[in-house]
């Protein structure tokens, strides 16, 4: 078989979100593949619409129910222990992609010896193949057989794991699962994706839509989604450990943690977790100390965290109540110069 698409499935039966997901996939040009819908325990009639489409597509469709939810990486893992194709995609139930998506990858992997091809997402907020803004996923610099250079732009900018193909193979020999009841399953294993091929070609066009909803993980924050992240931080160190490619990309990977498992939910955190704990604020900082002392020195992190940002993680690993008290008199003159802003016009 060429291709199996893994497919991980929750609460998506509204407002016909999985029926246009399942309905691109099951248009595809790829000539022999299947599609692993897989439920994760869903409280709606998302695993009634996929028995449906298996029963419409029996040919394509494989709709299995998980009895216990364990997210989207548990979700993932049943899905690989099922497929039999020569090559992976994952892709998220409330988006969708063009017919000939998966036929462009595989025929670019086929012609240049690729074990990992990629493409561009646009973001949409509508259910139609209109492009919307179109995010650049990967460079052409990348491309071709990896090498250290290659390899350590990719840890920087991988882009994301759903726009791309992947060798069943390499997957398999490198034990690549997915951590289990968390979310931020593809942050954890992103690098271990892309670090372990050995050529990688791009497609510079959007064939994925993202769509843009508040239901979706990336607008839903609370303590425990903060929590999560810096667990997928912590496994994907331990991931570079296991792979032995932790020392030789050590700047890359600091910048990384630093940003997924402190920067990102410190702000976050702050602004979206609702009551401010100051001992899960001072916990964070701590943590990310203990693991590197010097992240603040770090050249990627200099370069590419804004200054504002910087100046507020300093306060925050002096001074945690500092910290919190400094960020909320700046968050509270933000929001009423802005809401004077709107009344003057």
């Amino acid at each position: 078989m060429k291709l199996s698409i893994i497919v991980p499935v929750y609460n998506m039966a509204s407002g016909g979100k999985l029926q246009y997901c399942m309905d691109s996939l099951v248009a595809q040009e790829v000539e022999d593949y299947e599609i692993i819908a897989v439920d994760d325990c869903s409280t709606d009639d998302s695993y009634a619409i996929l028995q449906d489409y298996e029963k419409r597509f029996p040919a394509k469709v494989r709709a299995v129910h998980s009895e216990v939810n364990r997210h989207q990486g548990g979700a993932k893992n049943i899905g690989l222990k099922l497929a039999q194709g020569e090559w992976i995609g994952f892709i998220d139930s409330d988006d969708w992609i063009t017919p000939d998506m998966y036929r462009r990858l595989i025929e670019r992997a086929e012609e240049t010896g690729a074990d990992l091809v990629g493409c561009d997402y646009c973001l949409t907020g509508e259910h139609s193949m209109r492009v919307g803004q179109i995010v650049r996923n990967n460079k052409p610099e990348q491309c071709g057989v990896l090498d250290g250079p290659k390899r350590r732009s990719l840890i920087l900018d991988g882009g994301s794991l759903v726009v791309k193909i992947f060798r069943r193979a390499m997957i398999l020999e490198n034990g690549l699962w997915f951590p289990e009841d968390i979310f931020y399953e593809d942050n954890a294993l992103g690098n271990s994706y892309v670090v372990l091929a050995k050529h990688f070609e791009y497609i510079a066009e959007p064939l994925y839509y993202y769509y843009q909803h508040d239901d979706s993980t990336v607008h839903t924050i609370s303590q425990k989604r903060c929590e999560d992240r810096m667990a997928a931080g912590r496994i994907m160190l331990e991931e570079a450990r296991r792979h032995g490619y932790c020392e030789e990309f050590l700047p890359e990977l600091e910048y990384s943690f630093a940003q997924l498992f402190y920067v990102n939910t410190l702000f976050t955190y702050m602004a979206c977790a609702g009551r401010t704990k100051s001992g899960f604020v001072r916990a964070l900082g701590r943590e990310m100390r203990r693991t590197f002392p010097h992240f603040q020195d770090n050249p990627y992190y200099l370069e590419r965290t804004n200054a504002e940002e910087r100046k507020l993680i300093r306060i925050q690993q002096r001074s945690t109540v500092l910290f919190i008290v400094y960020y909320k008199v700046l968050w509270t003159y933000r929001n009423f110069r802005k809401k004077h802003r709107r009344q003057e016009t």
